[in-house]
């Protein structure tokens, strides 16, 4: 009796141990969760090609000159070509400082056709000609697209400015202001449009007003 009683509790005590020392394998892997991810391969590689940006050089001259050349219309001698020359200081990125200079030769004025009189200036009085120095503010620069690869810079700009003009014998005190837009199909080259005021007073006629002179002119500059 006693001898099966032994073996009962030895068959349960080798049972038992076996039960201890064996571990699920599900078990396991649930412990190890990190293991699990390490294990498994890493389906996307990615590979990213960089391309360095091609930085635009732009010329760090301050000072611009050139040429002009395009309409002036002077009130009652009406609208003839002008031209002429300016030169720039570039004080920073914002703001320039301009001089220029210009020549016109005006018309017979409607009084001057329909009354047959004497004329009431000589050739010499007619032409049209002025200085003056200016404050130019550029604004909104950019680019504009000429072909699909291919852009040019810009910029955008307000200038006024004080001056004298000589005309009809006298030397009028006259302010001017406008505005404008460059183009640099490169660093030293520049391509303007330019739109101006030119005020001034004057009594040709007998009564003295003030004047507004329109000029629209084309131009091209240089940097150095």
């Amino acid at each position: 009796m006693e001898i099966r009683i032994l073996s009962v509790l030895l068959k349960g005590g080798i049972i038992a141990g076996c039960l201890v020392l064996w571990v699920p394998p599900t078990f396991a892997d649930a412990d190890d969760p990190v293991g699990e991810l390490k294990s498994q391969p890493q389906v996307i590689e990615p590979e990213v090609d960089r391309r360095e940006p091609r930085r635009r050089k732009i010329d760090t001259e301050d000072f611009e000159i050139g040429g002009f050349f395009g309409l002036l219309s002077v009130e009652d001698f009406g609208t003839n070509a002008v031209y002429g020359a300016t030169l720039a200081y570039h004080v920073s990125e914002s703001f320039f400082i301009e001089g220029a200079y210009g020549v016109s030769d005006t018309e017979e004025t409607a009084f001057e056709r329909l009354s047959g009189g004497a004329p009431l200036l000589t050739d010499d009085q007619r032409q049209f000609s002025y200085y003056n120095v200016s404050l130019g503010f550029n604004i909104l620069p950019g680019e504009a697209f000429l072909t699909r690869n291919r852009a040019f810079n810009t910029s955008f700009y307000f200038i006024a400015g004080l001056g004298s003009t000589d005309f009809a014998g006298d030397n009028h005190f006259t302010v001017n202001f406008g505005f404008g837009g460059r183009v640099f199909p490169n660093d030293w080259l520049a391509l303007r449009l330019d739109v101006r005021d030119f005020m001034f007073d004057i009594d040709i006629l007998g009564q003295q007003k003030t004047t507004h002179n329109l000029q629209g002119t084309l131009g091209i500059t240089i940097f150095f």
